[in-house]
């Protein structure tokens, strides 16, 4: 396991030596320009000259890029124009945010889509088969920015269940000391179990979001797994061992679908990153999406580079638990490893 883990920290390395390269052409490639944007539309070529000259731009490409990658060297992902804050300040800061949204829109995806794939797969053809092909088709069919501007207007605007989507707290509770970073963990560590519920209830309207977002290809993947694997002989042969159903289903069959299902677990999550950028502009969540979407508008490259590269090592980290797991569920992975 070791031995594999290595291997894969090691073919990690050209894949974020990539990601640096095609972030920083692109974001040079991108239209405007962050001189004129931060002089002003009344600023003179002077004064725009002066500003590019001071920002760097005016350098060779080739001279711009040995200066980024050697402050990258040494951890400076530089600084935002927008803010004046370091940018790897800022991303640690509002990563939390976002890591807590996407986890939670996870697992309330996995706790709804698994159970549900499962028992369309052991009752194929009946109602609970169709609700499952009904919901996934919807899941997969609606913008997650559209899902949640409904559901904003249905939760918040016609019954009034829902708070304000402003944030991660209400305007009225303060936030708890940092431990995590995650505030649903914050204020059970302070004890502000007001705060706490504050911080829930904020969280419920996007994590569902992204839920449905991403339930549909669970559902769809652990259905099909399941279906294929509950053919196979050695189910049969447990059935007619005269073991139970549900010891057949729950021993047998559900720990052999589970691989594809991981697999689809890890593309699933990455899509949630890049849904999450979406869902934080519809209900203002302080995490490093509306940062990214901000700085982007702005023409400030460093925020835009440091999110993309903050992007790329979850993803390669991802990767690497989802060869763990593997390596739990079936020891064969280990073997060939």
């Amino acid at each position: 396991m070791l031995t594999m883990i290595g291997k894969r920290l090691l073919f990690a390395i050209p894949s974020l030596i990539g990601v640096v390269i095609v972030t920083f052409l692109l974001t040079r490639a991108l239209p405007g320009d962050p001189a004129a944007y931060f002089a002003g539309p009344a600023a003179t070529k002077e004064a725009v000259d002066q500003i590019r000259k001071k920002l760097g731009f005016d350098k060779p490409l080739i001279e711009q890029f040995v200066r980024y990658t050697g402050d990258l060297a040494h951890g400076d992902l530089g600084t935002s124009l927008t803010t004046g804050q370091p940018v790897a300040a800022e991303l640690r800061n509002r990563l939390p945010a976002s890591a807590e949204l996407t986890l939670l829109g996870l697992v309330v995806s996995i706790v709804i889509a698994i159970p549900l794939g499962v028992l369309a797969a052991t009752r194929p053809g009946s109602w609970i088969d169709h609700l499952c092909r009904v919901t996934t088709t919807a899941g997969v069919s609606l913008p997650v920015f559209f899902t949640g501007l409904v559901l904003v207007y249905l939760f918040y605007f016609r019954l009034g269940w829902a708070p304000a989507p402003l944030g991660r707290l209400d305007v009225f509770y303060s936030a708890p000391p940092t431990v995590t970073g995650f505030y649903l963990i914050d204020t059970l560590i302070a004890r502000d179990f007001e705060a706490f519920r504050s911080a829930l209830s904020q969280l419920i309207l996007p994590a569902v979001t992204l839920a449905i977002f991403s339930l549909a290809p669970i559902a769809r993947m652990t259905r099909a797994s399941m279906l294929a694997v509950l053919a196979s002989d050695f189910v049969r042969t447990a059935r007619a061992s005269g073991l139970s159903p549900g010891k057949v289903i729950v021993t047998y069959a559900f720990r052999n679908a589970m691989l594809p299902v991981i697999t689809t677990l890890s593309m699933v999550f990455s899509f949630l990153l890049g849904a999450n950028v979406l869902v934080e502009k519809v209900f203002a969540w302080p995490g490093i999406g509306s940062y990214a979407v901000e700085a982007l508008i702005a023409s400030d490259f460093a925020p835009v580079q440091g999110f993309v590269l903050t992007m790329a090592v979850m993803y390669v980290l991802l990767n690497l638990l989802i060869d763990i797991l593997y390596g739990v569920i079936d020891p064969r992975v280990r073997l060939e490893g």
